[in-house]
């Protein structure tokens, strides 16, 4: 798109109306979840950043392969920092495997993007706050007792939840209309996005 643009916007959201969902993980596999830091990144300075995160997966994208699309998008403060779209290396046959890998990758990308501020002296604003638009990968990440009976996306499942343990992510359900990773993800024409 020749006159598109991004913007820089150093200010950060509003995330006051986001609940911050506090469940006891003692019970859990997760149980003792820690974010990981380096020891010898240099001490936080300057103005602090609050880093969201969107991730979409498009079941079933491609016609030949039958595989499926993530689409992730990360944002420092108000400005868009990162994104990736790219097909995933498997074939899932439910949207809810598709968007458990999706979510996967992106706690990935956080892990590794919050790393990399730490590792620059950037102060981090709280937990990074992922939104995505399936309800049940949403809820079967954030609450501790919730089981996962398909052995096939388990791995994707505990790596968020240990994610959600350890108060690196504040994962919430967004509609699908405002999930900013959706043009990532699908067969967009460019008046659409």
């Amino acid at each position: 798109m020749l006159h598109a643009t991004i913007k820089i916007r150093t200010d950060a959201p509003d995330c006051s109306a986001i609940p911050v969902k506090m469940h006891d993980w003692e019970h859990s596999c997760s149980a003792n979840a820690e974010e990981e830091t380096l020891p010898d990144s240099p001490k936080p300075k300057g103005k602090s950043t609050t880093v969201t995160s969107y991730f979409d997966a498009n079941l079933h994208h491609d016609v030949i392969s039958g595989k499926a699309v993530t689409g992730i998008l990360h944002l420092f403060n108000q400005t868009p920092v990162d994104w990736f779209s790219k097909f995933q290396s498997a074939v899932e046959t439910a949207a809810f495997g598709s968007e458990h890998v999706a979510a996967r990758t992106c706690t990935e990308q956080i892990i590794n993007l919050r790393l990399t501020l730490r590792c620059l002296g950037v102060p981090i604003n709280g937990r990074t706050v992922v939104f995505g638009d399936n309800e049940s990968v949403i809820n079967s990440a954030a609450i501790p007792h919730s089981k996962m009976h398909k052995r096939w996306v388990a791995l994707s499942h505990h790596r968020v939840r240990w994610a959600v343990a350890a108060d690196i992510i504040n994962i919430h359900h967004v509609p699908s209309k405002e999930n900013s990773a959706d043009t990532l993800s699908k067969h967009w024409d460019p008046p659409s996005v």
